[in-house]
């Protein structure tokens, strides 16, 4: 009788937990996309796979995301300070914050999703830094 959990929990989607910082407030959600499809990054709106959700700024410094399946995935995250469930930008340039899994340096555009992407096998832990352009 003891088997059916342990194969129940060996069943299960892995969890990818992730921890965001350098909030600079705690105003607002933040907008999560973990996708697998490199051509839907960072904007998981073109993948139907992918998962989408948004967490409240005040508790973004720990949650957890459940990943499909194993494979390669990559975060964006938008920390969406007047909650209008976009990315606001001036001037081409983002008024409000963003993040990617793995903290790849941020030039002209978003990074690649091969630079943002990571391995998920089992549970695992993400940690994402806030960059603010304005």
């Amino acid at each position: 009788m003891a088997v059916l959990p342990l194969l129940a929990a060996a069943s299960a989607p892995p969890t990818v937990e992730v921890s965001v910082t350098g909030l600079r407030s705690a105003k607002g959600q933040i907008l999560v996309c973990l996708t697998t499809n490199p051509k839907a990054f960072p904007d998981c709106s073109k993948d139907r796979g992918s998962v989408r959700m948004a967490v409240k700024a005040a508790d973004a410094g720990d949650f957890f995301v459940h990943a499909p399946a194993a494979g390669t995935y990559a975060i964006a995250v938008v920390h969406d300070e007047n909650s209008n469930n976009k990315m606001d930008v001036a001037i081409f340039l983002p008024k409000e914050g963003f993040g990617f899994s793995r903290n790849p340096a941020i030039t002209a555009g978003p990074p690649s999703f091969k630079s943002a992407s990571f391995t998920v096998a089992g549970d695992m832990r993400q940690s994402i830094k806030m960059k603010y352009m304005l």
